[in-house]
Parts: structure tokens; C-alpha cells; sequence
């Protein structure tokens, strides 16, 4: 795999796992602590364990002729706080490119809270420069979910654009729960199912912001603020939703086929606002690399 990679100039990724260091190495580190005037406990030993094992391979990789610039290293935990520790570390000690994951992070909603809180806080401080998500799918699930976590949490965080992305209010007494949650369900897989062909020829548009608001008394400053929005009346009122583009009113859309019409004017917004020269291009975090998602 190295001369491989240093024949084609493809990066290689040196991976340690907390679950199976190097027992040699970390019994070596625990015996030394153990020596010392005041230990550290074993969670901090096992830290410095995983930092030094990847630094090593790293050496070991350059010495047998791959270059440092194709070495990009992970360390692989599962909690949160280590995650961030041992990459901080590790960011300090080495010029390394680094792949940010936490590793066995669980099913559903906990792990992607868990990736989230702890990629968030390394990404913000400029460190890391690809991801991963490793969510536990479902009987049956999707494991195309963990990449789409993944864009999410650079997107939200405006260090990459995938998609655009829906600022949808989550409901509450003002609201027709089922009528608006269905509104803005179609319009977020509606967006989903364009961008293929909407990536190829209008470049730009996954920066594009949409906004699906339940009410009046949020709505419509919301939408004002979107690129195009919907605002729908709140509950029990017959669905009469103002269109905003651009900060500006420009239509209001009655009866059945409410979802439809606004798709409409969404393919118009971007026929008219997105062309070849139109793409923003990518962002960057703060150590000005740009952060990929992986799958």
C-alpha cells in the first residue's frame, strides 16, 4: 500500500486504535509511569499511548521512503473528551494532516450527538482535515446515513457546502403539525433529489439556504433571511403561504398543491441565481485546509 501510494501520489491514512494498541509499547508506557514520583492515571497513559504509537508508525512510514506529505494520521476513541484531548495533542505535536473520527460512537440520535459534540470543538479550533461518522445503523439501515451526518456537521458549521440546507421551526401551538411537517419533509427530499443534477449545471447552489416556517409570528422574518422561503399561517387557518426570495414577497400560494408549486419556484431560483460562474467555492477551517467528509 505504501509504494502504491508514493507511485501515484495518493495519501495514506496511519491509523491507531484505542481498542488495539501496540501491547508492547503500552505496557512499556504504563511500567515507565508507574516509576514516576506521581503517576498518571491509566485513561491519561492510554492517551499519550495512542499519540505516541501513530508518531511512530509515522517515522517508521518515512523511513522505508513514503513521504511525510502522503502520511495522514487518526487516532481512534470512542469518548468524546479523549477525542478531543488526543487530538489536540496530537495537532501540537505533528505537521501531519489528521483524520477526525469517533470511533464505535453508537446508534440513532446518540451517536450522532456524540460525533457532532466532539468534531465540532476540534474542527472549531482548526483541527482536522477529513472525517468520519460511525453510527451503528439500524436493522436494515442505510449506512450512506453516516455520510450524510458527516456534510451536515461541516455544512452547519460553514466549513463545507453539500446540499442546501432547510431552516425549518420545529413546531409548536401556532403550527398544523401534520400539514406543515409534511410541507417540509417534501421540500427537504425534494432538495435532496435535485442536487444531483443541480450540482452538474448550476454550481454554487449547495450554498443555497431555504427556509419552511410553520407561522406568522416567525415566519416570515425567517424566510426574509433565506435565499427563498415559505411562510405558512399557523394552525387552523386555511393554507395561504407567502413566498419571500430574497428578502422580498413575491407570491402567495393557496389550495392542494402547495409543496409542488414552491418546488417550482425553487428550480426557477436556481435556473436564474446558479450558473457556471456563479459557485462560490469551497471553505475552509481555520488552518485554511479544507475538511472533507469520507465515508
Amino acid at each position: 500500500m505504501i509504494e502504491c501510494a508514493c507511485r501515484y501520489g495518493k495519501p495514506v491514512r496511519i491509523g491507531v486504535n484505542w481498542g488495539s494498541l501496540d501491547p508492547d509499547l503500552l505496557g512499556r508506557m504504563m511500567d515507565d509511569n508507574a516509576r514516576l514520583p506521581e503517576p498518571k492515571d491509566a485513561s491519561a497513559v492510554m492517551r499519550e499511548a495512542l499519540i505516541a504509537s501513530a508518531l511512530e508508525s509515522a517515522a517508521k512510514a518515512e523511513a522505508i521512503g513514503l513521504p511525510g506529505d502522503r502520511i495522514v494520521l487518526s487516532c481512534k476513541v470512542s469518548g468524546v473528551q479523549d477525542l478531543i484531548t488526543v487530538y489536540r495533542d496530537l495537532a501540537a505535536r505533528s505537521e501531519y494532516p489528521l483524520h477526525l473520527g469517533l470511533t464505535e460512537a453508537g446508534m440513532g440520535s446518540k451517536g450522532i450527538v456524540a460525533s457532532a459534540a466532539a468534531l465540532a470543538v476540534l474542527l472549531q479550533e482548526g483541527i482536522g482535515d477529513t472525517i468520519r461518522v460511525s453510527l451503528t445503523p439500524d436493522p436494515g439501515g442505510d449506512r450512506a446515513r453516516e455520510v450524510a451526518v458527516a456534510q451536515e456537521i461541516l455544512q452547519t458549521m460553514g466549513l463545507r457546502s453539500f446540499t442546501p440546507m432547510v431552516a425549518a421551526c420545529p413546531g409548536c401551538g401556532r403550527t398544523s403539525s401534520t400539514f406543515f411537517q409534511e410541507l417540509a419533509d417534501k421540500i427537504q427530499g425534494y432538495l435532496r433529489r435535485r442536487m444531483p443534477a443541480w450540482r452538474a449545471q448550476y454550481p454554487g447552489v449547495e450554498e443555497m439556504r431555504v427556509a419552511v416556517m410553520g407561522c406568522v409570528v416567525n415566519g416570515p422574518g425567517e424566510s426574509k433571511h433565506a435565499n427563498i422561503g415559505i411562510s405558512l399561517p399557523g394552525s387552523g387557518e386555511t393554507p395561504v403561504a407567502p413566498v419571500f426570495v430574497d428578502g422580498v414577497k413575491t407570491v402567495t400560494l393557496k389550495g392542494e398543491h402547495i409543496a409542488e408549486d414552491f418546488h417550482r419556484l425553487v428550480d426557477d431560483y436556481v435556473a436564474s441565481h446558479y450558473g457556471r460562474s456563479g459557485g462560490q467555492g469551497r471553505q475552509t477551517v481555520g488552518n485554511d485546509k479544507s475538511v472533507r467528509a469520507l465515508g
